[in-house]
């Protein structure tokens, strides 16, 4: 039933599956479906990390899983290719090559990727790029669990943006459980500041942390 790649780590106390709670937790060794919004979690590592980080987004989303006491079956990744003009620039055509790169390396982990586009606005004499389309195909798929996957009865939803909470609602009413996966900061003008609105919508949510980063480094 899983294709997917398992990943160890080398780090066994990290890798303890926690059993189920009464908080809502499954019992056993119950599957799950993860939903990556990837330009969130490139923005977060780029926060966390003054230097460049490699890490292996398999095992980071395995130790992730683990927390809640799940196994993955099966990651899909939402990104949209940088944006290219009708004649790509060299600086375009070289932030093609290098997305391209990342997105097979994800490929060829059995992630299923999902992109959308990024347009190009101009404000004034500046130029501003904007994802279009991404959050719609995250919310498509997350409501295909009900047919898709009728045996998960959790997910696992990598983001901070609260548009997703209708989602989560239509979820919770076919009694699939969505598990929040993201970062939050109390700071005052923090670009990660919290999102209750998000937050009191799923089942249960978990913050992200350096060390969760840090124990899936290439």
């Amino acid at each position: 039933m899983n294709n997917r790649k398992d990943y160890k780590s080398s780090k066994d106390s990290d890798n303890v599956i926690l059993p189920g709670d009464p908080q809502g937790l499954p019992d056993g060794f119950s599957n799950t479906v993860v939903f990556v919004d990837n330009a969130y979690l490139i923005r977060l590592k780029k926060y966390l990390f003054k230097e460049k980080l490699k890490y292996h987004l398999g095992l980071f989303i395995d130790s992730i899983a683990q927390k809640y006491g799940l196994i993955v079956e099966k990651i899909f990744l939402y990104d949209a290719p940088p944006y290219q003009g009708e004649c790509p620039s060299i600086h375009e055509n070289e932030m093609k090559e290098k997305y391209d790169k990342f997105i097979s390396l994800f490929k060829k982990e059995g992630i299923t990727v999902r992109e959308g586009r990024t347009q190009r606005l101009k404000i004034g004499n500046n130029f501003i790029y904007r994802q279009k389309g991404v959050d719609m195909l995250l919310g498509i798929d997350m409501i295909a669990v009900i047919k898709d996957y009728p045996h998960v009865k959790t997910v696992i939803l990598l983001t901070g943006d609260s548009d997703f909470v209708p989602v989560v609602a239509k979820l919770n009413k076919y009694n699939v459980k969505v598990f929040l996966c993201t970062y939050f900061e109390r700071k005052r003008e923090s670009p990660f500041s919290r999102s209750n609105y998000l937050i009191k919508s799923v089942s249960k949510s978990i913050r992200i942390t350096k060390r969760d980063f840090e124990n899936a480094r290439l």
